[in-house]
């Protein structure tokens, strides 16, 4: 973490992203200092106080939204809201709530629909939103039902319901067309509220919808006002598991896409956080059907892992697909720093103690140090057959990759699965109990910095 962020300081402080081979920042995401946001809770967990305090006071004094550009919604809320509202759950400094009402409420015009379901980009300046070209006018059905956990947070951090509100609203509307297998094409019409012939899939566009339906439930204390969060999102996993196939020879189980009537033998490493997904919303369920969804879990992590192994750098393509008697190939052969498949085996470890998961982490984490790791930061791949570098270092390798890989090697009271829920870019945030002043208020406590030596297996 530190190589990473001292490069980012060193050549692109205060840009969204640095560009490791060119030493140079560049702002993918308007100039929102993305890698900086997206770093926050990481060093504050891992107790770089003096990295944490000099960001902070950027935030404080530089960080600036009144930027005529075109932001993703989807991008914003989980990079930049999530960072700031779990800084702010963390260290308790009220500048990192403030920053975090100021960019919602100019991402809050993109739910002006006759639907509710929200344009997916907006212009930070002035207001306007629209959807990308490339979707016939259609809203993302990842991009307008990943907003819940930071906007319902922010609304029992700020007291004001309107963003919490505005985001629920979606779910109810989705709850309408709700398909009896759970399972939603990926693009969405925002002005009949209605879905678009299109792809299903856990992959990209789908995923993290599915994710946010268990989370909002477990943020909502697991309540009767969230329990329609948990039945849909159990009737997504039967839909999920309907999309099962396992390969021959090696049976790795796989989620399949699937396009009108047909399933599509591909999956993306992205849908790779579902294993982590299907065992955190395991309890929920009685004994027998908890062990099932449990054992799906495992096995999806198991084709993950391997998704890593199988390649010559020991790093995963984009996709993959699955072919009878050969099991799986690369198809989209890039790597860029992704951190679904090590988000869960965190969540594995950390619920069956099984110290595998560990040992996997640790070889995807020798994997990136050999392949990615450069003098001046870390690069993705532009091929994982060949080990050529890009020149790129995701804001979110810092935020989720570092951060899961930590979190796998530390005691897991660290930010635990009792107190804290992650939001889809690894941001945590604090679970408000019930009893605290219904939901609205402060977070009840700091969380302290841990010592650098803590939770470091001898």
């Amino acid at each position: 973490m530190l190589h990473a962020w001292n490069s980012y300081v060193k050549y692109a402080w205060g840009m969204d992203e640095l560009q490791p081979q060119s030493k140079n920042g560049i702002n993918s995401f308007g100039g929102l200092g993305a890698t900086l946001v997206d770093s926050l809770d990481t060093l504050y967990i891992m107790g770089l106080k003096d990295e944490f305090q000099k960001a902070r006071d950027w935030v404080a004094e530089s960080l600036d939204f009144d930027k005529d550009y075109d932001a993703s919604v989807f991008e914003t809320t989980i990079r930049v809201v999530g960072g700031l509202l779990s800084a702010y759950d963390l260290s308790g400094d009220k500048v990192f709530l403030e920053k975090a009402k100021d960019i919602t409420d100019r991402l809050l015009p993109a739910w002006e629909t006759t639907s509710g379901i929200p344009y997916n980009r907006i212009n930070l300046a002035h207001g306007r939103a629209h959807n990308p070209g490339w979707t016939n006018g259609d809203s993302i059905l990842a991009d307008s039902g990943t907003e819940q956990l930071e906007f319902i947070a922010l609304s029992q951090r700020t007291g004001d319901p309107k963003y919490q509100q505005k985001a629920e609203n979606v779910i109810t509307q989705l709850q309408k067309i709700y398909p009896s297998d759970g399972l939603l094409p990926i693009y969405i019409n925002p002005h009949s509220g209605t879905a678009s012939y299109s792809t299903i899939t856990f992959g990209a566009m789908g995923d993290s919808f599915y994710e946010y339906l268990l989370k909002v439930w477990i943020q909502g204390n697991k309540t009767e006002h969230v329990k329609h969060y948990r039945q849909m999102w159990e009737t997504s996993m039967e839909g999920l598991i309907s999309l099962t196939k396992k390969t021959t020879p090696s049976n790795y189980h796989y989620i399949c896409e699937k396009n009108g009537g047909s399933l599509s033998d591909k999956m993306d490493e992205l849908a790779c956080f579902a294993p982590g997904m299907l065992a955190l919303g395991a309890s929920g369920y009685g004994p027998e059907k908890s062990e099932q969804i449990m054992n799906l879990a495992k096995e999806l992590a198991r084709t993950c892992y391997n998704f890593y192994q199988t390649t010559p750098t020991k790093l995963a393509g984009e996709n993959y697909f699955f072919h009878a008697g050969q099991d799986m190939s690369v198809g989209t052969s890039w790597n860029i720093l992704r951190p679904e498949t090590v988000e869960s085996l965190m969540y594995l470890w950390r619920l069956t103690g099984n110290k595998t998961y560990q040992d996997w982490g640790w070889d995807i984490f020798q994997a990136f140090e050999k392949n990615s790791r450069i003098e001046s930061g870390y690069v993705g791949l532009r091929d994982v057959n060949t080990g050529e570098k890009d020149n790129m270092m995701q804001s979110f390798f810092l935020a989720e990759t570092l951060k899961y890989l930590y979190l796998l090697f530390s005691p897991p009271s660290v930010i635990s699965f009792d107190e804290w829920v992650f939001n889809t870019e690894a941001h945590p945030l604090r679970i408000v109990p019930i009893h605290d002043n219904k939901g609205i208020g402060t977070p009840a406590r700091p969380f302290g910095p841990l010592g650098r030596k803590q939770g470091k297996p001898e």
